[in-house]
C-alpha cells in the first residue's frame, strides 16, 4: 500500500511562482469592473470619514520613484482607514498650470514659440498637461493605487480655476496683496520671477572679490568689502556694518583699509597682506560716512545692519537694495535708491553704462578688470558654495528688483495665526512642527506674480488715463465668475471691458477706460488652493485628517495651504501631515541622469510586479531619505517569496475547512491556544504600527512573524499533526482552527501593503466574506484568545527548544541522525521551573522538538549536549521507521492490516484516533 495516498497533502490553487506581472492587470481589470473602489464607499456610507488630500504632482511626464512612492505611501493609508470601518473617499490630482509645463512646451517649440499667440501657446501646454495627466493615471492605477480615478482634480478646469479666483479675491479684500519694486528671485532663462519654494540650492562656483572704496572724508582710508557677485557693484549705493562690531583701521603699506577685528586674521589669511592696527572703533561710529563708489562717479553710505556676521568677508557688506532682500529693507529703513539695471534676460541695461547689453555673468570678468585697473581690487579668487538655482531649467538665478504683487505674510497678523495653526498639527515625524516653523517664521513676503502665459491670470488692470495699475475684489469677482464657464482664455480672448464692473473707475484719477496686465499668479497659489476647491467646496470633511508629501513641501504646498486656508477660513487645511523623505541610490547619492542611477518605477513593475514595489515602499524608513537599487529590489523580491510561501502553506492546509469546523478555544490543543495567543499579540503589534503610519515596523514585524514565529517554529511543529492525523479528528481541526484565524488575519494586515497577492489569497480563502479583500475590516483583537500564562509557558519552552535543536544539529554533523525524526532524545533540566514545565507538557514534546520519543530525566547524562536550560542528549530512535508518518516507535509494524506503520498511524487508518 503507498501510504503516502493516506496523507493529508496540500492542495491549493495558490501557486508558488507569482507571475505578478501577468495576474495583477487581470486583478485590476476585475476590481474596476467590480467596483471595488465604488463599493467601499457605499458599504461604509453611514461610518465617519477619514479624509486624506492628495498634494497634485506636476503633469508634465512619466512618473518617477517618489511620485510612485509617495501615492503607495498614500495608498497604505486609505486601504488600511478603510479596513478600519471609515469612509475613505480618495480624488487623486493634478497640478497642470505653470512654468513646468510651459517650459516643456516651448522648449519643445523651439524657435517656433516666438511666433506664437499666448492663446495658442497656453492651448498647447493644456493638450500637454492632459496627455501626461492620463499616462500618470494608468501608471498610478498599475501601482495598485485605489480612488476616483474618472472624477480626479485638475487645476486647469474652469469650476476649480474659479476656486482660485475665489480664495485670492479674499486675500486682496483683506488688503494682504500688494504691488511692490523690490527684489524677487528672478530666472534670466526662464524669464519670470521665482517664490522662494522654486528655488533649488546647488554648488556653484563664483568669483571671490575683496573691493576697497575710498572715504570721501578721509582719501587714504578705505572700508573693505567681499563679495561673490561682482555684477552686483554696479548697483551698490551703500555699505552696511554691525553696530555693534568692533572694527579696526589698520594699516597697510601707505593706505588705511577698515575691517571688522573678527574677521582681521581670516582677511590676511586669505589677501595675503600685512598689516598694523591703528585704531579701534565700534560700527555705529561710521554711520553716515560716505565712500566712493569704484566703479561710477557717485557716493555709496555707511549704514547699520544687525544681520552683518563675522562668518565670512571683512564685517563690511556691499549694500545693493536692487539686488538682496535684506538690502532691500536696509534701503527702505535709509532712504536708499533702489537699482537693478539688470533686464529680464540678464543683460544690463543702460543705467549699467559701459556694461549695457552684457549678459551679467560675462559682465563679471570685466567688472573685475575695470576694479583692477581702477586700484579698487585687493584680492580675486574663486569659491564652490550653495548658490540658488531654478526649479525648471536648474539654471543659476538672481536677485533683481522688479514690480511684482506680493501677499504680506504679516499683514492682519497672517504670520502670527498661521504659526498657531501649526501648533494644532499634528506631525509626522515630530520635528516637521519645528522645521515648517523656523521656514515660516523667516520666510519673507510671498512674491505671486510670474510673466508667464500659462497660469491663471492676475486680474489687475492699468489705468489708460494716469497709469495706474488696479487689482480690485469686483474686478476678480467679475472675471471669476466668467472663468467658471469659460476658463482663464477668457482674459486673453475677450476685450478688457468685459471685466470691467459697471460704474467701476480709477481710485487714483477716476479714469474709466483700462487696460489688462498680463502676469499670472505663481502655480503654488493654485495647489494650495486644492483644499477650498476639491474639499470645502464640495462639502467634504474639513479640515481634513491627512496631508503626505515629502519633505521639500515644508516650503512649498504645506506652507501655500496653511497660508491661504488660515487667510480664508482662520484654521490650517489639515489635522495632521506625514512627510518623507528622498530617494538616493544604493550608495546614498541623489538620484541623477548624469550618473545613471535613476530607477523607473515602471521598470520595476514590468519586470517584478507592483507589489514588489510596493513592499520596497514599505520596507524603507520613509521619514528619513530612502535608498533603492536592484540589489534591495532583489532583496524584496525574496522577502515576497517568503510571505508567499506562508501564505501558499496556510491555504494549502485549509483546503478541506471552513468556518463551520472552527473548534472552540477551550478545546484547543496548548500549541494551538499559544499561536493564537501569540496571533493576536502581532495584530495588536502592527495595528499600533499603522495608526502611526510606521510602515516599516509593520514590515519588519510581519517578515519576523512569518519567517521566525510561524514558518520555522509553528508551522514547522505541525506538519506531522495536519498532513498524518485524521481529517476531521481534534488534533488536525484544532490546528486548522488557527491556520484559519492567521491566514484571514494576515492577508487583511497585507492587503494596503500587497494589495494584488492579498486578494489573490482572499480569493482562495475559506474566510473570505466578500467580493474582495479590500471591502474587508481589519483583524480585531480577540483578548479571550489570549492566555498570558500559557504564552509565557511557551516562551520559556521555545527556549529549551533551543537548546534541544543544538544538540539535534550536533548529532547530524556526527552522522548519528538524518532527520530530526530519528532521534530520541534524554533531556535533564538545569533548575525545577523548567523541570516542572517540561512534566506539565511532556505529552506534547515530541511533537513540539520533531522527534520521535523524548525522555525527561534527573540523571546526569553522559556526553550530553549543555545547554542554557537544559542538557540534552540524543540517541537513535528504536523501533523501525513508520512509512507513513517517518516517526520510530518499538511496534511499528505490528498491525498486520497496515503493515509499515506506527501504532497512531494503524489507528488513523483504522478510523480509530478521532
Amino acid at each position: 500500500m503507498d501510504y503516502k495516498e493516506t496523507l493529508n497533502l496540500p492542495r491549493t490553487n495558490f501557486q508558488m511562482k507569482a507571475n505578478l506581472v501577468n495576474k495583477e492587470p487581470e486583478i485590476l481589470k476585475r476590481w474596476e469592473e467590480q467596483k471595488i473602489y465604488e463599493k467601499t464607499l457605499e458599504y461604509r456610507a453611514d461610518a465617519p470619514t477619514y479624509l486624506l488630500h492628495d498634494g497634485p504632482p506636476y503633469a508634465n511626464g512619466d512618473i518617477h520613484l517618489g511620485t510612485a512612492m509617495n501615492k503607495v505611501l498614500k495608498d497604505f493609508v486609505t486601504r488600511y482607514k478603510t479596513m478600519r470601518g471609515y469612509r475613505v473617499p480618495y480624488v487623486p490630482g493634478w497640478d497642470t498650470h505653470g512654468l513646468p509645463i510651459e517650459h516643456r512646451v516651448t522648449t519643445m517649440l523651439g524657435d517656433e514659440a516666438k511666433n506664437k499667440t499666448p492663446v495658442e501657446i497656453r492651448r498647447l501646454c493644456k493638450d500637454f498637461a492632459l496627455k501626461f495627466v492620463n499616462v500618470q493615471r494608468e501608471q498610478f492605477k498599475r501601482l495598485g493605487v485605489k480612488g476616483d480615478w474618472d472624477n480626479p482634480y485638475i487645476t486647469l478646469d474652469p469650476e476649480y480655476e474659479y476656486h482660485i479666483l475665489d480664495v485670492f479675491k479674499t486675500l486682496v479684500e483683506t488688503g494682504n496683496v500688494y504691488r511692490g519694486n523690490k527684489p524677487v528671485y528672478w530666472c534670466p532663462s526662464c524669464k519670470t520671477a521665482l517664490a522662494e519654494a522654486e528655488i533649488e540650492y546647488h554648488d556653484h562656483e563664483s568669483p571671490s572679490i575683496y573691493v576697497k572704496f575710498q572715504m570721501v572724508d578721509d582719501p587714504k582710508t578705505y572700508i573693505v568689502i567681499w563679495t561673490t557677485t561682482p555684477w552686483t557693484i554696479p548697483a551698490n549705493v551703500a555699505i552696511a556694518l554691525h553696530p555693534e562690531y568692533t572694527y579696526t583701521k589698520i594699516k597697510v603699506g601707505e593706505e588705511y583699509w577698515i575691517v571688522a577685528e573678527g574677521l582681521l586674521q581670516k582677511f590676511s589669511a586669505e589677501t595675503g597682506v600685512h598689516f598694523e592696527v591703528v585704531e579701534k572703533f565700534l560700527g555705529s561710529e561710521l554711520e553716515g560716512k560716505l565712500t566712493k563708489h569704484p566703479l561710477y562717479d557717485r557716493t555709496s553710505v555707511v549704514v547699520l545692519a544687525d544681520y552683518v556676521t563675522l562668518e565670512d568677508g571683512t564685517g563690511c557688506v556691499h549694500t545693493a537694495p536692487g539686488h538682496g532682500e535684506e538690502d532691500y529693507q536696509t534701503g527702505l529703513k535709509y532712504n536708499l535708491p533702489v537699482l537693478s539695471p539688470v533686464d529680464d534676460e540678464g543683460r544690463f541695461t543702460k543705467e549699467a553704462g559701459k556694461y549695457e547689453g552684457l549678459k551679467i555673468w560675462d559682465a563679471n570678468k570685466i567688472i573685475v578688470e575695470d576694479l583692477k585697473n581702477n586700484g579698487a581690487l585687493i584680492k580675486y579668487g574663486k569659491i564652490q558654495h550653495s548658490y540658488p538655482h531654478c526649479w525648471r531649467c536648474k539654471g543659476p538665478v538672481i536677485f533683481r528688483a522688479t514690480p511684482q504683487w506680493f501677499i504680506s505674510v504679516d499683514k492682519n497678523d497672517l504670520r502670527k495665526k498661521v504659526l498657531e495653526q501649526i501648533r494644532n498639527v499634528k506631525w509626522y515625524p515630530a520635528w516637521g512642527e519645528n522645521r515648517i516653523t523656523a521656514m515660516v517664521q523667516e520666510r519673507p513676503d510671498w512674491t505671486i506674480s510670474r510673466q508667464r502665459v500659462w497660469g491663471v491670470p492676475i486680474p489687475a488692470v492699468v489705468c489708460r488715463q494716469c497709469g495706474e495699475v488696479i487689482l480690485d475684489a469686483k474686478v476678480i469677482e467679475k472675471f471669476a465668475n466668467i472663468v467658471r464657464e469659460k476658463g482663464t482664455d477668457a482674459w486673453f480672448e475677450m476685450d478688457v471691458e468685459n471685466f470691467i464692473p459697471e460704474g467701476f473707475t480709477c481710485s487714483k484719477c477716476g479714469g474709466s477706460e483700462f487696460d489688462k496686465t498680463y502676469d499670472t499668479l505663481d502655480v503654488w497659489i493654485d495647489s494650495g488652493c486644492s483644499w477650498e476647491a476639491v474639499i470645502r467646496s464640495k462639502g467634504e470633511k474639513f479640515p481634513v485628517d491627512l496631508y503626505l508629501e515629502g519633505d521639500d513641501q515644508h516650503r512649498g504646498w504645506f506652507q501655500s495651504s496653511i497660508f491661504l486656508s488660515t487667510a480664508k477660513t482662520g484654521v490650517a487645511p489639515f489635522r495632521a501631515v506625514v512627510t518623507h523623505g528622498f530617494i538616493k541610490d544604493e550608495q546614498g547619492r541623489k538620484m541623477s541622469k548624469s550618473l545613471g542611477n535613476v530607477v523607473d518605477p515602471m521598470e520595476i513593475v514590468n519586470k517584478y510586479g507592483a507589489d514588489i514595489l510596493r513592499l520596497w515602499v514599505a520596507s524603507t524608513d520613509f521619514f528619513d531619505n530612502i535608498r533603492v537599487g536592484k540589489n534591495i529590489i532583489e532583496q524584496q523580491v525574496e522577502v515576497y517569496r517568503k510571505l508567499r510561501n506562508t501564505i501558499r502553506y496556510l491555504l494549502s492546509n485549509l483546503y478541506d475547512f471552513t468556518e463551520a469546523d472552527l473548534v472552540p478555544y477551550e478545546k484547543l490543543l496548548p500549541l494551538d491556544k499559544w499561536a493564537l495567543g501569540r496571533l493576536q499579540k502581532y495584530i495588536e503589534q502592527v495595528t499600533s504600527y499603522y495608526e502611526e503610519f510606521e510602515y516599516s515596523k509593520v514590515y519588519n514585524a510581519t517578515v519576523k512573524y512569518c519567517t521566525t514565529e510561524l514558518s520555522a517554529v509553528y508551522l514547522d511543529i505541525l506538519k506531522d499533526r495536519l498532513y498524518v492525523e485524521a481529517k476531521d479528528s481534534i488534533y488536525r481541526r484544532s490546528a486548522q482552527t488557527v491556520l484559519y484565524y492567521i491566514l484571514d488575519a494576515l492577508i487583511k494586515i497585507l492587503a494596503p501593503i500587497i494589495p494584488f497577492t492579498a486578494e489573490e489569497a482572499y480569493q482562495e480563502s475559506p474566510a473570505k466574506r466578500f467580493e474582495s479583500v479590500h471591502l474587508e475590516y481589519w483583524p480585531e483583537v480577540r483578548k479571550e484568545f489570549i492566555d498570558e500564562q500559557l504564552l509565557e509557558e511557551f516562551q520559556h519552552l521555545l527556549l529549551v527548544r533551543d537548546d534541544v535543536l543544538k544538540a539535534l544539529e550536533e548529532a547530524r554533523a556526527s552522522d548519528l541522525i538524518g532527520h530530526s525524526l530519528d532521534a530520541h532524545v534524554y533531556i535533564e533540566p538545569k533548575n525545577e521551573e523548567i523541570a516542572a514545565l517540561l512534566k506539565k507538557y511532556e505529552g506534547i514534546l515530541d511533537e513540539f522538538f520533531i522527534v520521535s520519543a523524548v525522555t525527561l530525566t534527573d540523571e546526569n547524562l553522559e556526553g550530553a549536549v549543555t545547554g542554557q536550560f537544559v542538557d540534552v542528549l540524543v540517541k537513535h530512535a528504536e523501533g523501525e521507521k513508520c512509512q507513513r508518518c517517518w516517526k520510530y516507535h518499538p511496534d511499528t509494524g505490528k498491525d498486520e492490516s497496515h503493515p509499515e506503520t506506527c501504532p497512531r498511524c494503524s489507528a488513523v487508518l483504522r478510523g480509530e484516533r478521532r
